[in-house]
């Protein structure tokens, strides 16, 4: 039996894992994406900052 691995969510700004710090999920145009509470104030004052990368879609490795 082999043991299925899950990919990991990244903060949409820093990209650091949800091994790290939580992660808030949020979506945007149809697409799912995530962004640490560090970053969120940066999506909240300053989207303008992150609205290419939200444009791209989710975060998950590989995708």
């Amino acid at each position: 039996m082999t043991k299925e691995t899950k990919p990991v969510a990244q903060c949409l700004n820093c990209n650091r894992p949800e091994t790290v710090l939580p992660l808030v999920n949020l979506r945007y145009a149809g697409n799912q994406t995530w962004i640490c509470s560090q970053c969120l104030p940066i999506l909240i004052h300053h989207p303008d900052q992150v609205a290419h990368k939200l444009a791209k879609g989710g975060t998950l490795n590989g995708a």
